[in-house]
């Protein structure tokens, strides 16, 4: 990987290409820190709400701040997905589809558009989320309850304040779909996989800063009294004080148990995405040979290379999205139902939501390799280069063996996904569910609540670090390869060499 990049380095070109796609990183990270006018004292609670850390993860830190790129990529994700469903489903944009470069522009514009009504509705609701917290200087003063409504009754120019920070974050979404649209066209890999790729190292000093806290309180516990009253726990209704020696022992032994265990995933996901990306199933390919005057051509024999996890990281990203569609509308419009619906139905934590996710990879696998792999297109430049699978007839009978053995790679690869980036949260639903038990059944099992408890400051990571290292890696490999490709295409020699 470090001499690819350094034979990058060495190609103008490619250089170029690599540093517009930092300077565009570096660009995404300054308008993150970009502060959006009236807003003031943001607390953790965005972030504290798990059924919003699956959006924390793909919008960044700005989320939680609430700064110009609070929205991040998430509307530009969505619509991306509303038009690819409707490609299918709407003839007219299936016609686009194949037309080529003409019908791709159409289809972009389709997507930019369907991205800036997201981005309305959405800023609306998080503006209002951002002024009903407390969270700017705006007063409100009026008598309606629901907060659009309020803000226009309010004195002190409160409607105005409230339409200049909608227009922020709206501007914001459109600003970040342009950024990853740059770095398709000019850059080096896939805009919307290089900007959450940015969002989640910029977690990483946080993830082991927490570990670190963690272990240096539990230390800090175990060797002084001063710590008897201070409660640990996941809300106020769970508290433990740990005000026995046992206790503090099981803090200081929950907290290394949950570091080994956020290492031990960051290092054994790294190495096993790296060997499942590059693992394939070759369909053998033996070509004929033909006589052109008087020399022999073909007659060699070769593969065609089905990669077993073709789809990349998309499907985690499109599932995720998905998914974390309800906590970002029980954060946004604050409903009771909804804030309920998502809180004990749609938290990461629980079974639906892991179940739902389980689902949506699947589908998502399946659709996006229909979408960028075509069996009897395969199969039929097979058949025009004079080739032929050993054993199958060419045209229909090789179209469907490529079709089959393409639908088992497929769930092969889905079920990769779903191991790196489910079974984590599994654990923390596991150890979730048995929590919950506890409180219905009192003393059903403290110990082990007692041991999830304690290492609450690290589950969140724990729980989304196989979707975390699923992107991170995936784009990694995923720039390898184009920069691979690209020095392959410089570097062959033409019959005039």
């Amino acid at each position: 990987m470090f001499q690819t990049l350094k034979n990058a380095w060495k190609t103008q070109e490619l250089r170029t290409k690599l540093l517009f796609t930092l300077l565009i990183v570096i660009l995404y990270r300054l308008g993150s820190a970009i502060p959006v006018p009236f807003v003031s004292g943001v607390s953790e609670t965005i972030n504290n709400n798990s059924a919003n850390y699956a959006l924390t993860m793909i919008a960044g830190q700005s989320f939680e701040q609430a700064t110009l790129f609070a929205l991040g990529v998430s509307p530009y994700i969505t619509s991306s997905i509303i038009v690819q469903l409707l490609t299918f489903a709407i003839p007219a944009l299936e016609r686009w589809a194949k037309e080529g470069e003409e019908g791709k522009k159409k289809i972009d514009l389709m997507t930019r558009i369907i991205t800036l009504v997201l981005s309305v509705i959405t800023s609306f609701g998080y503006a209002g989320l951002v002024i009903s917290n407390g969270w700017t200087n705006i007063t409100l003063n009026g008598t309606s309850k629901v907060v659009f409504i309020n803000v226009f009754q309010s004195a002190n120019l409160a409607g105005l304040k409230f339409a200049i920070m909608v227009a922020c974050y709206i501007a914001g979404a459109m600003l970040v779909m342009w950024l990853a649209e740059k770095i398709n066209d000019h850059g080096i890999g896939n805009g919307i996989s290089v900007i959450l790729f940015a969002n989640i190292i910029a977690r990483l000093p946080q993830t082991f800063m927490s570990i670190y806290n963690g272990i240096a309180d539990s230390i800090a516990r175990l060797n002084s009294t001063n710590y008897d009253k201070i409660p640990v726990g996941l809300s106020e209704d769970k508290l433990f004080y740990i005000n026995t020696d046992p206790d503090r022992i099981l803090y200081f032994v929950s907290n290394i148990v949950w570091a080994v265990i956020v290492v031990a995933l960051l290092i054994g996901l790294t190495w096993l995405i790296v060997w499942f990306t590059d693992s394939e199933r070759r369909i053998p390919v033996q070509y004929a040979k033909k006589v052109v005057g008087r020399k022999m051509y073909g007659g060699a024999s070769s593969n065609l290379p089905l990669k077993l996890n073709m789809a990349g990281v998309m499907p985690v990203i499109f599932a995720n999205s998905i998914v974390s569609i309800p906590g970002t509308l029980a954060t946004i419009f604050a409903a009771g139902w909804l804030t309920n619906l998502a809180n004990y139905y749609f938290a990461y934590t629980k079974p639906l939501y892991v179940v739902l996710s389980i689902i949506l990879l699947f589908a998502f696998a399946y659709f996006y390799i229909f979408m960028s792999f075509n069996p009897t297109e395969v199969s039929n430049n097979i058949r025009n280069n004079g080739g032929v699978v050993p054993g199958i007839r060419p045209g229909k009978p090789t179209r469907d063996y490529i079709k089959k053995i393409l639908h088992r790679v497929t769930l092969i690869g889905a079920i990769f996904l779903c191991i790196v980036s489910e079974v984590p949260k599994i654990i923390v639903s596991i150890f979730a569910t048995i929590n919950d038990l506890n409180t219905v059944f009192a003393g059903f099992a403290t110990g082990v609540v007692k041991f999830y408890t304690y290492g609450a400051n690290l589950f969140m990571t724990v729980a989304f670090s196989g979707t975390s290292m699923l992107i991170v890696v995936g784009v990694v490999l995923e720039i390898v390869r184009e920069l691979e490709a690209q020095l392959t295409m410089r570097n062959m020699k033409g019959f005039l060499d």
